[in-house]
């Protein structure tokens, strides 16, 4: 397979241990890279769900994607930086802790090319979460019963060969009070990579990629793998973008195609 070298990767909010986690995508996706270091930035596990359905939530393609990881830090020397989130909060009895190549944090520092972005996943600003974990868990029941309904959803635009499309994602652009929340949170986590004196702001939680700047500071969302499917790059140069795994996909389609154009117009 060839792989894109890219010095950073980050993903997060896979929330392995669910029916809704794209968990086998994540994994071709990280087949698909090379990196020095890869952020797993927090809700990889969802402990939440493993806390009512014990192992049975737990799949084979779960463990799979901790194989990859781990095929990459054997074959390629990759440094992993695991934080904690809202969903796998089951690691504060845990951090901080390092070993080998792996550490496990509440929130980072990264510096690369004489920038500092502070990592965090970003739950601590999110009053519903922090403070009021029960009407949390109530919307999480929700949001739950809206991946159901996709699901079937996705499943009918399949056989009609139309592409995916998330009910979650659309109400989020749509409702006024969505939108001022992403927001808020945003201009949260901007006024904290100011006070920690970086350039530059990742987190995760609220499964809305993102690649903006506010004023002086660069913000930065990686996205999710239950709905975009989407991840964070840093090229060597120090750009950054989010990238998406329908488009690898599509991308990938592409240059096969093209591939197989030119050996067929071959004399």
């Amino acid at each position: 397979m060839n792989r894109t070298y890219y010095p950073t990767v980050v993903v997060s909010d896979i929330h392995l241990g669910t029916s809704f986690s794209r968990s086998i995508e994540a994994s071709k996706f990280l087949m698909s890279v090379d990196c020095d270091r890869l952020i797993l930035n927090g809700d990889i596990i969802d402990g939440w769900r493993l806390k009512k359905k014990s192992h049975k939530a737990w799949k084979r393609k779960h463990t799979l994607f901790f194989r990859v990881i781990l095929k990459m830090m054997e074959n390629f020397g990759t440094e992993v930086v695991y934080i904690r989130g809202n969903h796998d909060d089951f690691l504060d009895h845990l951090i901080p802790v390092t070993f080998h190549n792996v550490k496990i944090v509440r929130d980072f520092i990264h510096q690369r090319n004489g920038k500092r972005y502070y990592v965090t996943h970003g739950d601590i600003f999110d009053s519903v979460t922090s403070h009021m974990q029960w009407l949390s868990k109530l919307g999480d029941v929700g949001y739950t019963m809206l991946l159901h309904i996709n699901k079937y959803y996705n499943r009918y635009r399949r056989l009609r060969g139309k592409p995916y499309y998330s009910f979650a994602q659309a109400i989020k652009s749509a409702v006024k009070t969505a939108v001022s929340y992403i927001s808020d949170y945003e201009k949260a986590l901007v006024d904290l990579a100011r006070t920690k004196r970086c350039q530059g702001i990742i987190c995760g939680h609220i499964h809305h990629a993102e690649n903006k700047r506010y004023g002086d500071i660069h913000y930065l969302n990686s996205g999710d793998w239950v709905e975009s499917m989407s991840a964070l790059v840093e090229d060597e140069s120090g750009e950054w973008s989010v990238v998406y795994y329908t488009q690898k996909l599509a991308e990938k389609s592409n240059a096969k195609r093209r591939a197989l154009t030119e050996h067929e117009q071959k004399p």
